[in-house]
């Protein structure tokens, strides 16, 4: 199976004294930023303290306003960063029918063209669970299921 590889940056910051409350406003702003991922994840610090590591990916013309951002977004005093490489699918995004209206469905191939997932858009399934009062799992399943022309 042939997929891409591309160069990224790693940027990352050990949080371990700001208020929780912040941290949807940070990943909010790091997404707007440039930010091709965010995580907060928990961890155990120096002196035993719970803390978080935010960590964030970008491609490397994002690199430096990003980390501008978590210095004067957050209470952390320094980040660090690293190249590394990730391979990735070819992404499309294609309209599927439902007999209650269309849905988003992000189709990822090798780039070869062989089909090897379709995952249906969140917020497509949401929307339309809620306004059919279908269940959101039996929307989702079906989607996951529904056939796809593997070399569209």
């Amino acid at each position: 199976m042939t997929s891409f590889l591309e160069k990224i940056y790693t940027i990352e910051a050990t949080i371990d004294d700001m208020n929780p409350q912040i941290y949807e406003y940070v990943m909010e702003r790091l997404f707007a930023v440039g930010a091709l991922e965010v995580l907060f994840i928990p961890v155990i610090a120096k002196k035993n303290r719970p803390a978080i590591i935010l960590s964030c990916q970008a491609h490397e013309e994002h690199r430096e306003a990003l980390c501008d951002l978590i210095l004067r977004e957050t209470t952390t005093f320094g980040v660090r960063y690293y190249p590394v490489e990730r391979k990735i699918l070819a992404r499309e995004i294609r309209q599927m029918p439902t007999k209650n209206g269309d849905i988003r469905v992000k189709i990822g191939k090798t780039s070869e063209g062989e089909v090897l997932k379709q995952i249906p858009e969140y917020e497509d399934v949401r929307k339309l669970a809620h306004d059919t009062g279908r269940p959101l799992l039996e929307i989702y399943q079906e989607m996951t299921k529904k056939p796809l022309d593997s070399k569209k």
